[in-house]
Protein backbone atom coordinates (compact mmCIF):
# COMPACT_ATOMS: atom_id res chain seq x y z
CA UNK A 1 0.00 0.00 0.00
CA UNK A 2 1.71 3.45 -1.11
CA UNK A 3 2.01 6.42 1.27
CA UNK A 4 -0.20 8.82 -0.64
CA UNK A 5 -3.27 6.00 -0.39
CA UNK A 6 -2.55 5.09 3.44
CA UNK A 7 -2.39 9.13 4.26
CA UNK A 8 -5.75 9.59 2.24
CA UNK A 9 -7.30 7.04 4.45
CA UNK A 10 -6.03 8.25 7.43
CA UNK A 11 -7.38 11.55 6.40
CA UNK A 12 -10.84 10.20 5.42
CA UNK A 13 -11.12 8.87 8.77
CA UNK A 14 -9.75 11.84 10.53
CA UNK A 15 -13.14 13.25 8.66
CA UNK A 16 -15.61 10.68 9.81
CA UNK A 17 -14.53 11.10 13.23
CA UNK A 18 -14.69 14.76 13.01
CA UNK A 19 -18.21 14.65 11.54
CA UNK A 20 -19.11 11.78 14.08
CA UNK A 21 -18.01 13.49 17.35
CA UNK A 22 -19.54 16.88 16.28
CA UNK A 23 -23.17 15.57 15.19
CA UNK A 24 -23.11 13.95 18.70
CA UNK A 25 -22.10 16.81 20.30
CA UNK A 26 -25.37 18.75 18.66
CA UNK A 27 -27.47 15.92 19.74
CA UNK A 28 -26.81 15.99 23.01
CA UNK A 29 -26.73 19.87 23.16
CA UNK A 30 -30.78 19.33 22.72
CA UNK A 31 -30.92 17.66 26.17
CA UNK A 32 -29.25 20.11 28.12
CA UNK A 33 -31.03 22.18 30.65
CA UNK A 34 -31.74 25.87 29.78
CA UNK A 35 -29.09 27.78 31.24
CA UNK A 36 -29.93 31.82 31.84
CA UNK A 37 -26.12 32.58 32.42
CA UNK A 38 -25.38 30.96 29.07
CA UNK A 39 -24.86 33.38 26.46
CA UNK A 40 -25.33 30.70 23.48
CA UNK A 41 -28.72 30.28 25.77
CA UNK A 42 -29.58 33.44 26.20
CA UNK A 43 -29.62 34.32 22.84
CA UNK A 44 -31.84 31.38 21.52
CA UNK A 45 -34.00 31.17 23.77
CA UNK A 46 -36.24 33.27 21.86
CA UNK A 47 -35.87 30.79 18.33
CA UNK A 48 -38.34 28.74 18.87
CA UNK A 49 -38.15 25.81 16.64
CA UNK A 50 -35.15 27.16 14.64
CA UNK A 51 -32.46 26.36 17.75
CA UNK A 52 -33.60 22.02 18.16
CA UNK A 53 -34.20 21.78 14.19
CA UNK A 54 -30.82 23.19 13.39
CA UNK A 55 -29.07 21.39 15.64
CA UNK A 56 -30.72 18.29 15.16
CA UNK A 57 -30.67 18.91 11.00
CA UNK A 58 -26.92 19.81 10.89
CA UNK A 59 -25.80 16.80 13.43
CA UNK A 60 -27.73 14.84 10.58
CA UNK A 61 -26.07 15.99 8.01
CA UNK A 62 -22.54 15.49 9.49
CA UNK A 63 -23.41 11.95 9.62
CA UNK A 64 -24.69 11.05 6.67
CA UNK A 65 -21.78 13.46 5.10
CA UNK A 66 -19.03 10.54 5.08
CA UNK A 67 -21.90 8.14 3.32
CA UNK A 68 -22.23 10.68 0.19
CA UNK A 69 -17.95 9.72 -0.17
CA UNK A 70 -17.32 6.49 0.03
CA UNK A 71 -17.52 5.25 -2.96
CA UNK A 72 -17.43 1.13 -2.41
CA UNK A 73 -20.98 1.97 -0.55
CA UNK A 74 -22.21 4.21 -3.65
CA UNK A 75 -20.81 1.21 -5.74
CA UNK A 76 -22.35 -2.02 -4.07
CA UNK A 77 -25.19 -0.14 -2.68
CA UNK A 78 -26.24 2.73 -4.76
CA UNK A 79 -29.75 2.70 -3.37
CA UNK A 80 -28.93 3.31 0.22
CA UNK A 81 -26.45 6.03 -1.48
CA UNK A 82 -29.24 7.73 -3.26
CA UNK A 83 -31.69 7.60 -0.16
CA UNK A 84 -29.08 9.03 2.38
CA UNK A 85 -28.65 11.26 -0.70
CA UNK A 86 -31.83 12.51 -0.36
CA UNK A 87 -31.88 12.38 3.46
CA UNK A 88 -28.82 14.88 3.20
CA UNK A 89 -30.77 17.25 1.09
CA UNK A 90 -33.80 17.43 3.86
CA UNK A 91 -31.64 17.65 6.68
CA UNK A 92 -29.68 20.96 4.61
CA UNK A 93 -32.86 22.65 3.73
CA UNK A 94 -34.06 22.27 7.63
CA UNK A 95 -30.41 23.23 8.84
CA UNK A 96 -29.81 26.27 6.21
CA UNK A 97 -33.49 28.34 7.07
CA UNK A 98 -33.10 27.50 10.62
CA UNK A 99 -29.69 28.84 10.17
CA UNK A 100 -30.97 31.95 8.56
CA UNK A 101 -33.24 32.36 11.34
CA UNK A 102 -30.66 31.90 13.85
CA UNK A 103 -27.96 34.10 12.44
CA UNK A 104 -29.44 37.65 13.28
CA UNK A 105 -29.14 36.27 17.14
CA UNK A 106 -25.63 35.11 16.54
CA UNK A 107 -23.42 36.24 19.50
CA UNK A 108 -21.27 38.83 18.52
CA UNK A 109 -23.61 41.15 16.60
CA UNK A 110 -24.15 41.54 13.06
CA UNK A 111 -20.87 40.97 12.02
CA UNK A 112 -20.65 37.29 13.21
CA UNK A 113 -24.68 37.28 12.10
CA UNK A 114 -23.53 37.63 8.32
CA UNK A 115 -20.68 35.38 8.34
CA UNK A 116 -23.70 32.74 9.60
CA UNK A 117 -26.20 33.89 7.66
CA UNK A 118 -23.95 33.25 4.26
CA UNK A 119 -22.84 30.24 5.32
CA UNK A 120 -26.47 28.96 5.29
CA UNK A 121 -27.38 30.53 2.08
CA UNK A 122 -24.58 29.02 0.43
CA UNK A 123 -25.11 25.61 2.12
CA UNK A 124 -28.95 26.03 0.58
CA UNK A 125 -27.59 27.06 -2.75
CA UNK A 126 -24.15 24.23 -3.67
CA UNK A 127 -26.75 21.52 -2.17
CA UNK A 128 -29.68 22.84 -4.27
CA UNK A 129 -27.20 22.44 -7.25
CA UNK A 130 -25.82 19.46 -6.45
CA UNK A 131 -29.24 18.22 -6.24
CA UNK A 132 -30.15 19.90 -9.62
CA UNK A 133 -27.57 18.24 -11.38
CA UNK A 134 -28.25 14.55 -9.98
CA UNK A 135 -31.68 14.78 -10.98
CA UNK A 136 -30.50 15.58 -14.92
CA UNK A 137 -27.78 12.88 -14.69
CA UNK A 138 -24.99 15.36 -15.06
CA UNK A 139 -22.90 13.27 -12.23
CA UNK A 140 -19.53 15.20 -12.72
CA UNK A 141 -21.19 18.41 -11.96
CA UNK A 142 -22.98 16.69 -9.06
CA UNK A 143 -20.16 15.82 -7.55
CA UNK A 144 -18.62 19.24 -7.85
CA UNK A 145 -21.27 21.18 -5.78
CA UNK A 146 -20.99 18.12 -3.48
CA UNK A 147 -17.76 18.80 -2.46
CA UNK A 148 -18.67 22.61 -2.26
CA UNK A 149 -21.79 21.09 -0.12
CA UNK A 150 -19.18 19.13 2.48
CA UNK A 151 -16.96 21.83 2.96
CA UNK A 152 -19.57 24.08 4.29
CA UNK A 153 -21.45 21.30 6.00
CA UNK A 154 -18.15 21.00 7.56
CA UNK A 155 -17.80 24.31 8.74
CA UNK A 156 -18.96 22.95 11.80
CA UNK A 157 -15.72 20.78 13.15
CA UNK A 158 -13.69 23.79 11.42
CA UNK A 159 -15.55 26.18 13.62
CA UNK A 160 -14.41 24.47 16.57
CA UNK A 161 -11.37 24.04 15.43
CA UNK A 162 -10.67 28.00 14.96
CA UNK A 163 -12.21 28.79 18.42
CA UNK A 164 -10.13 26.20 19.84
CA UNK A 165 -7.11 27.83 18.08
CA UNK A 166 -7.97 31.68 18.58
CA UNK A 167 -7.76 30.60 22.37
CA UNK A 168 -5.77 28.58 23.10
CA UNK A 169 -2.82 28.86 20.42
CA UNK A 170 -3.26 32.88 19.73
CA UNK A 171 -4.58 33.98 23.42
CA UNK A 172 -7.90 35.88 21.67
CA UNK A 173 -10.66 37.12 24.32
CA UNK A 174 -13.98 34.97 23.09
CA UNK A 175 -15.36 37.64 21.03
CA UNK A 176 -12.67 38.39 18.40
CA UNK A 177 -11.79 34.47 18.37
CA UNK A 178 -15.51 33.86 17.23
CA UNK A 179 -15.82 36.98 15.31
CA UNK A 180 -12.73 35.09 13.36
CA UNK A 181 -13.63 31.65 13.64
CA UNK A 182 -17.45 32.34 12.08
CA UNK A 183 -15.60 33.51 9.37
CA UNK A 184 -12.78 31.43 8.75
CA UNK A 185 -14.81 28.10 9.63
CA UNK A 186 -16.37 27.76 5.68
CA UNK A 187 -14.66 30.98 3.75
CA UNK A 188 -11.03 28.38 4.47
CA UNK A 189 -12.92 25.58 3.47
CA UNK A 190 -14.41 26.56 0.47
CA UNK A 191 -11.15 27.77 -0.95
CA UNK A 192 -9.30 24.43 -0.01
CA UNK A 193 -11.96 22.77 -2.09
CA UNK A 194 -11.86 25.28 -5.05
CA UNK A 195 -7.98 24.91 -5.41
CA UNK A 196 -8.58 21.19 -5.28
CA UNK A 197 -11.60 21.19 -8.18
CA UNK A 198 -9.00 23.68 -10.07
CA UNK A 199 -6.00 21.20 -10.16
CA UNK A 200 -8.61 18.45 -11.57
CA UNK A 201 -9.70 20.61 -13.63
CA UNK A 202 -6.48 20.80 -15.42
CA UNK A 203 -5.34 18.30 -18.64
CA UNK A 204 -2.81 16.76 -16.75
CA UNK A 205 -4.61 15.95 -13.82
CA UNK A 206 -7.47 14.94 -15.83
CA UNK A 207 -5.58 12.36 -17.89
CA UNK A 208 -3.77 11.29 -14.71
CA UNK A 209 -7.28 10.26 -13.13
CA UNK A 210 -8.10 8.48 -16.34
CA UNK A 211 -4.96 6.63 -16.34
CA UNK A 212 -5.47 5.67 -12.33
CA UNK A 213 -9.05 4.32 -13.62
CA UNK A 214 -9.96 6.51 -10.49
CA UNK A 215 -13.45 9.15 -10.25
CA UNK A 216 -14.04 12.29 -8.35
CA UNK A 217 -15.51 11.95 -4.73
CA UNK A 218 -18.15 13.00 -3.80
CA UNK A 219 -22.15 12.18 -3.57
Amino acid sequence: MSFPLVLRRLLFLLFVLACVAIAVHAFTYLFRAFNPGNPFHASFAEAGWAVPGHFFAAGLALLLLPLQFAQRLRARWPGLHRVSGWLYVLAVLVGGVSGLILAPRALGGWATGTAFMLLALLWLGSTGMALYYALRRRFDAHRRWMLRSAALTFAAPTLRLHLVLGLAVFGLEFPPAYLLAAWLCWTLNLLVVEAYLRRRSRPSARALDTGLGSRPAGA
